[in-house]
């Protein structure tokens, strides 16, 4: 299976319950062909750096996922096919790609990232009841 990742732009003017069909969408497409959906990052609505279809604003979108080039090809039509969808992009990221280590890795990723998080929460209030205190930001000021 190959990984791929999609990055498709969306009219700002949709709504969440307009986004959310496109969505549902993908997944069944990606399910259909035998696929499987490693990621979905919304990064919300940002400028485009030059109109498409008269707008000046669109509501990115990342997919990241396994599948073959069928499945790559039913969701560039169905881009094509959609008001709602301004510009869209797919690119390869791995010909030889296991989603089942992927997500594996995702998820361990996560946790990692998570663990410190968790730990810097149960510190401070650990300090605190120690008596002691955050050292005090040191104040700096720039020459003009």
């Amino acid at each position: 299976m190959r990984r791929y990742e999609t990055t498709f732009i969306i009219d700002p003017e949709v709504t969440t319950e307009g986004r959310l069909p496109v969505f549902e969408r993908l997944k069944d497409l990606i399910g259909q062909f035998k696929g499987t959906l490693l990621a979905v990052d919304e990064w919300g609505s940002r400028k485009l750096a030059y109109e498409v279809k008269k707008k000046t604003r669109g509501y990115y979108v990342r997919l990241d996922y396994c599948g073959n080039g069928d499945l790559v090809n039913e969701i560039e039509r169905f881009f094509r096919i959609d008001d709602r969808v301004l510009k869209f992009m797919t690119v390869q990221l791995a010909t030889d790609a296991d989603p089942q280590q992927l997500l594996e890795e995702m998820a361990k990723a996560e946790a990692a990232r998570q663990a410190p998080a968790a730990g810097a929460e149960e510190t401070a209030p650990a300090a605190a009841e120690a008596g002691e205190t955050a050292p005090e930001p040191v104040a700096t000021r720039s020459e003009d």
